[in-house]
């Protein structure tokens, strides 16, 4: 009696450690999907990082679904159509930050695990919604590097900073805009420009012709003594505009020195054998895509969420000795 209790004792745990190997095999070859939905897919910068989440699935054995997002009525519904479609998570990089709540809102509906890249979600009172995992550029870092190449290309050209002054269009509405700016000053101030050298002047928009008026309106400000500029803000194009600014007041490009953020809007400019743009501090979006979609997948697999914030300060200087190069290597150059 003792005997076949036991034999069918053997024959329950058989039959249960067969069933637990079933159920894991099952799942491994379950085929795990990820969403990445970006807002401006025909950007170079989000072909890129889209480019090398695909790389990071083909290495680790995930597809990814690549959905564009230019507002929020597509976003929403992207999250909808990923459920439907058997994914378990998504990379977002959203059209407006403020979306944030409702976006939550619909993946915790659907049961989707969510990263945000690049832009950070806020929340109704506009403070950045720090439960969810985040990963971009460290701002204030940044910045440091920019204001840093700033005074190494002003110290390579032999300027006194005596009669060297800074401008630097900023955008203190926007919080990472500020600590690109805030961090770019205190690396001028660092390397011994006069903090009374720097002058900060506004932004009423992001673009070419809002730096253009920013640049104008510290220009005027500016000392007789004043031979040399540096020209900074918190991208590229409101460098951009400033250089502008400084050819209509008569400087040459050999006075000025505009480093802007981004690299993709400055390759046009970066193209002409004389301005006083003289580069911009390219970030790594192909670390980015890879990262990203990487952290999703071991999230979804081993239940390992990732940080609430992954600080990405590796940046290039692009300039026309180099840019075509650097950008090659990160599929950005057509």
């Amino acid at each position: 009696m003792n005997r076949r209790r036991g034999i069918r004792s053997l024959c329950r745990a058989a039959l249960a450690v067969t069933a637990v190997s079933l159920s894991s095999s099952l799942l491994a070859a379950e085929e795990v999907k990820i969403g990445f939905l970006v807002k401006q897919a025909e950007e170079p910068w989000f072909q890129t990082e889209w480019a090398f989440a695909e790389k990071a699935g083909k290495e680790k054995g995930f597809t990814v679904i690549k959905i564009a997002v230019p507002d929020g009525e597509k976003t929403l519904s992207a999250i909808d159509s990923l459920a439907a479609n058997g994914a378990k998570g998504f990379v977002i990089c959203p059209p407006d930050v403020s979306l944030g709540p409702a976006i939550m809102a619909k993946a915790r509906l659907n049961g989707l695990k969510v990263i945000a890249v690049d832009d950070r979600f806020v929340d109704a009172g506009g403070k950045f919604m720090e439960d969810v995992p985040y990963l971009g550029m460290a701002a204030f870092e940044v910045g440091q590097k920019q204001g840093d190449a700033m005074a190494a290309e002003a110290k390579k050209r032999g300027w006194d900073w005596k009669d060297t002054y800074a401008v630097i269009n900023t955008y203190n509405e926007l919080d990472t805009g500020k600590k690109r700016t805030d961090g770019s000053a205190k690396a001028l101030e660092d390397a011994g420009m006069p903090k009374d050298h720097i002058l900060f002047s506004a932004l009423k928009t992001l673009d070419v012709p809002g730096s253009m008026d920013a640049t104008n309106s510290a220009l005027v400000k500016l000392p007789s003594a004043a031979k040399n500029l540096i020209i900074g803000g918190m991208n590229d194009n409101t460098v951009l505009g400033g250089v502008r600014a400084t050819e209509s007041a008569g400087f040459a490009a050999a006075n000025v020195i505009g480093i802007g953020i981004n690299g993709t809007d400055a390759i046009g400019e970066l193209k002409k054998a004389n301005s006083g743009f003289f580069g911009s501090m390219l970030p790594s979006p192909h670390i980015e895509g890879y990262n990203t979609a990487s952290m999703m997948y071991e999230w979804i697999t081993t239940g390992k969420e990732p940080p609430k914030y992954t600080a990405m300060d590796d940046v290039t200087l692009i300039t026309r000795e180099n840019f075509k190069q650097e950008l090659e290597k990160i599929g950005l150059w057509n």
